[in-house]
């Protein structure tokens, strides 16, 4: 990392305050309303935030798996470029939805985006290597998510109505694989956007524990250990909170059924809680990334 580049992560504080407003308000208005349905979105305040910290109006930013489009949408609100990835086509015209409405609104950056496997990002953007600023993404979390309810005082007493939680019916997404086979997935996405980055530019992680079969996991210690294994080193480590902050406590943004399995945990004698931030996770280059993608 440069001078500049360590003196702007030095500059922000260890706990970022990127829940202050519930994720549905960060977006109204913002992002469509179609694009509600995507199950796993990132919150626009932290991108925006890492966008800020890291990249001049004018840089680049990538995401290999775009989603619905939050990266790429704040990055050219910014007046900064943008370039995603996004494997599912429902999804890809979800992300242009966005970005037009974006535009409509006075952004200036100007996006690309492809329809595509993220583990071949540096073949899809071949003519950016070595030009981005700043690759910021998320691992999915498993083809399954919390989504949305209607709950009985919804739906006039009937049952809760669970929607808008799965992230694709297609094997071929990465959000189907066991947790191996994803993070060695997610490695090599990291390792192939890593050549598309300028000699100091950044990788931005967001990423949080999650529970498989109810075993509490350490994505965000696995995905720094798969990182490392593809070339890249630590940097910096922030909590980027999905919580409110007033009067010095938090203010819980977790949803019904984060909440739900919390209460059913703790029945059970496990002192389990809700999420409340996310993990960034900052990498660098450290070693020649064809030999770390092999």
């Amino acid at each position: 990392m440069n001078h500049e580049d360590l003196s702007r992560a030095q500059a922000l504080p260890s706990v970022l305050a990127t829940g202050q407003r519930p994720s549905r308000l960060q977006r109204h208005g913002r992002y469509t309303p179609e694009s509600m349905r995507h199950p796993g979105k990132m919150l626009p305040a932290i991108a925006s935030t890492v966008i800020k910290a890291f990249t001049h109006p004018g840089d680049l930013v990538i995401d290999p798996m775009c989603g619905i489009g939050t990266t790429l949408v704040e990055a050219i609100h910014l007046g900064r470029n943008a370039a995603g990835v996004e494997y599912e086509p429902d999804f890809v015209h979800l992300t242009l939805d966005n970005l037009r409405h974006a535009h409509t609104q006075g952004a200036t950056g100007t996006p690309q985006l492809a329809c595509g496997d993220a583990r071949n990002i540096a073949t899809i953007y071949r003519a950016l290597h070595g030009k981005a600023a700043l690759v910021l993404t998320s691992p999915p979390y498993g083809s399954h998510t919390h989504g949305h309810i209607r709950s009985g005082r919804d739906n006039g007493g009937g049952k809760i109505d669970k929607r808008h939680h799965r992230y694709s019916t297609d094997r071929g997404n990465l959000a189907h694989q066991p947790l191996p086979g994803l993070l060695d997935a997610f490695g090599r996405i990291l390792a192939g956007s890593a050549t598309l980055l300028h000699p100091v530019g950044v990788i931005a992680v967001t990423t949080r524990p999650i529970r498989v079969k109810g075993e509490l996991i350490d994505l965000p210690g696995q995905v720094i250990d798969t990182a490392q294994h593809h070339g890249l080193a630590l940097i910096g480590r922030y909590v980027a909170l999905l919580a409110g902050l007033r009067d010095g406590g938090l203010v819980n943004r977790a949803s019904f059924f984060q909440m739900l399995e919390t209460r059913r945990a703790r029945d059970r004698g496990i002192p389990a809680c809700a999420t409340a931030h996310e993990d960034l996770l900052l990498f660098r280059r450290t070693t020649d990334l064809r030999e770390a993608t092999r």
